[in-house]
Formats: structure tokens, sequence, C-alpha cells
């Protein structure tokens, strides 16, 4: 069955969800050692991204190979810190279906400190499917958040992105069975 054109998919459980960002060595290895991001070398004024999609992540970094984002982190987050992050975001972009008008929408732009950027998902190839997955950027307060209270655990998964990527190449299917299996996302009540 197609998922909705629009529809948050992840791996999670009860108390946490999954998200995927990479980095160069420096924040991945300080981030895995102290368990969250640690500045410097994180920089907590700039938008950081959290993608629930591993494979729209190892598309943007290209399977851990992309400058400054050869370190791909599995994080595990708190739902209720996922859920408030939703709740305070503004879309990226104007939609005449959403928003009052473009003006209101700049206006909560500007405020909203959680952007949300629909992009086309992908296939274990990268290729693009026909519904989207979800970008989260984080700012302000949301950063604050994310790396002082919502972080539960950081891994560094690059080893495994990688053994995905060469799998790929000859054993599609067999890359398709490794990567993690994605569900529908409900927020907490």
């Amino acid at each position: 069955m197609q998922p909705e054109e629009r529809q948050i998919r992840a791996v999670y459980d009860d108390q946490t969800i999954t998200v995927y960002q990479a980095y160069h060595q420096a924040i991945a290895a300080s981030a895995v050692q102290h368990q969250t991001f640690v500045s410097p070398p994180f920089k907590m004024d700039r938008m950081t991204w959290i993608k629930p999609s591993f494979l729209w992540m190892m598309y943007r970094c290209g399977w851990a190979t992309k400058p400054n984002q050869e370190h791909v982190l599995a994080i595990r987050i708190t739902r209720a810190g996922f859920d408030w992050a939703l709740a305070h975001a503004c879309l990226s972009h104007f939609d005449p279906h959403i928003h009052a008008s473009e003006a209101a929408w700049k206006e909560e732009l500007q405020h909203a400190p959680v952007r949300i950027q629909w992009d086309p998902e992908r296939d274990i190839h990268l290729n693009k499917l026909d519904y989207r997955a979800i970008q989260i950027g984080l700012s302000g307060i949301a950063v604050q958040q994310y790396v002082q209270e919502w972080i539960v655990e950081v891994t560094d998964i690059t080893a495994f992105c990688r053994k995905v990527y060469e799998t790929s190449l000859h054993e599609p299917a067999a890359a398709q069975a490794l990567i993690p299996v994605e569900v529908p996302y409900t927020p907490l009540p």
C-alpha cells in the first residue's frame, strides 16, 4: 500500500522516535561521546535539520560521502519533544490551503522556532518516489530543547549506511531488508 503523500514515517516506540543527521567528524564524534551536541563544535545559533526518513538522509548525505556529511547519526529523541516541534512549526513555503495570506505565512515563519519541509521520499537507489518525507528545521529555543532535553541516545551509524549502500549495488532487495522499518507516526495524545 502506497503511503499518503505527506505522512510522517519513522522508527519509534512508546517514548522515543529516531531521527537522522549527518555531520563532519568533529561534530559527530563529540555528539557520540557526550550523547548530545556540544558547542563547540556544534553551533547552537544555526538551524539544524532532523529527518525521520533513513533513505531521505542517505539521499541528502550521498550515503555519507558528501563533504561535511561523512558521519551519519541516528538520534533517538523523546516523542514529547518531537511532538512539541510539530506543534510549534511553520511550513517553509507558502500554502494557500493552509495560510490566510502570504503576509500571514511570512509573519508566522519569522516567529516559528521550527520549520517543516516536505521533499520527495527516496527508494533504495535514491530515486524520487511519489510521496514525501518530512524534514524538520530547529532554531532558537527548539535547538536548545533538542540538545538539552530531547536527545536520549546518539549513535554513529556510518558503517551501517555504507554496508547498506554496498549491498544496494548488487542486491537491492537485500539492502532494502536492512534499512530501518519506518511506519506512519502518530503524535502522543
